[in-house]
């Protein structure tokens, strides 16, 4: 491999690890923020994002906890595609990338952002139902404006994933046939 092939690669671990922290991050202030809306709700507007849901909680627990469901499951999704990721670039040798342990990683990658996407779409959705019942949404559609993206970068990445499949059949073919 290229010493500008490694410098790259290298730069792609920082990179995914630097997400992957911002992520967690995220994640972990958004269930912060929910364990405090529960038992202080008055502390709400000082913490993460100002994530006030108070109104929502106290016209309707179920839309509430719907919304807050999303959130929360959505920002944990992107942290563990981001640690599937990074176990991928961690663990991947590049003089031999057609291995069963990339093809498995890259599938499990589209499924996480297939799941990110789908629930995204599921959210803005029922955030448009909600309005339409004179709830106030529109601080949640941050989570979820990018749905369609996850589910077109799924796609590709899915793809991508059934090329290495075959790549490993073809490979392990190839060695028993040596």
């Amino acid at each position: 491999m290229s010493a500008t092939n490694n410098f790259v690669f290298q730069v792609i671990k920082i990179v995914a690890w630097v997400i992957f922290v911002g992520l967690c991050v995220e994640a972990g202030g958004l269930i912060v923020n929910f364990i405090f809306s529960l038992y202080k709700p008055e502390f709400v507007q000082n913490l993460y994002q100002k994530l006030d849901l108070s109104e929502m909680y106290k016209r309707s627990k179920w839309a509430y906890f719907s919304m807050y469901s999303f959130i929360l499951i959505i920002s944990i999704l992107k942290a563990v595609l981001f640690y599937a990721v990074i176990r991928l670039v961690s663990q991947v040798d590049l003089t031999k990338p057609f291995n069963s342990f990339v093809s498995r990683q890259i599938s499990q990658i589209s499924y996480y952002t297939f799941s990110i996407g789908l629930l995204g779409y599921l959210a803005r959705q029922t955030a448009k139902n909600l309005e339409h019942r004179r709830y106030v949404t529109d601080t949640l559609n941050q989570f979820w404006a990018d749905s369609e993206a996850f589910i077109l970068m799924a796609a590709v990445i899915y793809v991508i994933a059934t090329i290495f499949s075959k790549g490993v059949e073809i490979q392990n073919e190839n060695d028993l046939t040596v």
